[in-house]
């Protein structure tokens, strides 16, 4: 492990919390790392989930705070069971052995260190398969470098642009200042985006883009910023499954679904803006169906 548990300043919080005397930043997490389930999730992107699915593995605790989480029990609350990193590096192979396309690191930025050294352990017992780093993007350029050349795969969730929603919904006014930069340290990582002969992906970014309720417009401002600092080529996700969940109720704003021709405002201006690659939902998403069962399988 390295010394900055000892002084946590991993992400854009800057908590300088102890991790190693049990110490608790914003996030909450302690010095190993917590899961809540390890399973073959076969509904993200197509080039992600393919016809096998993506060794999927959720990490507890969270360095946002967004009001409408749909998996709040484990960002907010915490659920998990603590694994050491033999243990985590075990859960990577084990996802492996299941004929998976890859493995899916959901929301792991407060466990960068850790997840380092499990990878690099896993990749000693036999680790091939592409590794996806899927993230709120609320990240630092510095701590991203600690995992130059062992991400095949990133998958950021641009938010916002507007610092005003990040501020309210995600307690997180500086959001864009870091997702920023962040998204474009990914993209020096892997500059190509590269793809099987079945369609896919081995290395690259795709950038995802949850649409709000009421809040197109930063879409709009999500979108041209892409196309400006990104390329055309970029390949994005445009989200339709917002469901008002968590404290979403409390905020008037987003205290309903997505209508269709919000949703279809923004599909509009992706190809007005000149963007080429993309992947749409229709509005049967935005259901909390699709919400995993965090009940620890998967996990020793």
């Amino acid at each position: 492990m390295t010394d900055s548990m000892k002084h946590c300043t991993i992400c854009p919080r800057n908590c300088d919390v102890n991790r190693y005397e049990g110490e608790k930043g914003y996030c909450h997490a302690g010095l190993l790392p917590k899961c809540a389930l390890a399973s073959v999730h076969k509904w993200e992107e197509p080039p992600i989930s393919g016809t096998k699915g993506s060794g999927t593995v959720f990490f507890s605790h969270c360095n946002l705070n967004c009001v409408f989480c749909q998996n709040n029990t484990i960002s907010a609350e915490g659920f998990g069971k603590t694994l050491t990193i033999e243990n985590l590096a075990d859960v990577f192979l084990s996802q492996q052995k299941k004929c998976v396309h890859n493995i899916n690191l959901v929301s792991p930025t407060h466990f960068i260190p850790q997840v380092r050294q499990a990878i690099l352990l896993a990749k000693s017992k036999g680790l091939s398969i592409p590794i996806v780093y899927n993230t709120n993007a609320y990240e630092k350029v510095e701590s991203l470098k600690l995992l130059e050349g062992l991400i095949d795969v990133y998958l950021p969730d641009l938010k916002y642009v507007s610092a005003e929603y990040s501020k309210e919904f995600s307690h997180a006014p500086d959001y864009f200042e870091y997702a920023k930069y962040a998204i474009l340290e990914m993209k020096r990582q892997q500059p190509n985006d590269i793809f099987d002969e079945n369609g896919i992906l081995q290395k690259g970014v795709i950038i995802r883009h949850l649409v709000l309720p009421g809040c197109y417009k930063d879409s709009f401002a999500v979108l041209d910023w892409i196309k400006q600092n990104m390329g055309e080529d970029t390949y994005v996700s445009l989200l339709n499954q917002y469901t008002p969940m968590h404290k979403a109720l409390e905020y008037k704003q987003i205290a309903r679904k997505l209508t269709t021709l919000e949703y279809q405002k923004v599909v509009k201006y992706f190809f007005d803006v000149g963007l080429k690659n993309g992947f749409m939902q229709n509005k049967y998403s935005a259901t909390s169906d699709y919400t995993p069962l965090f009940d620890l399988s998967g996990l020793p």
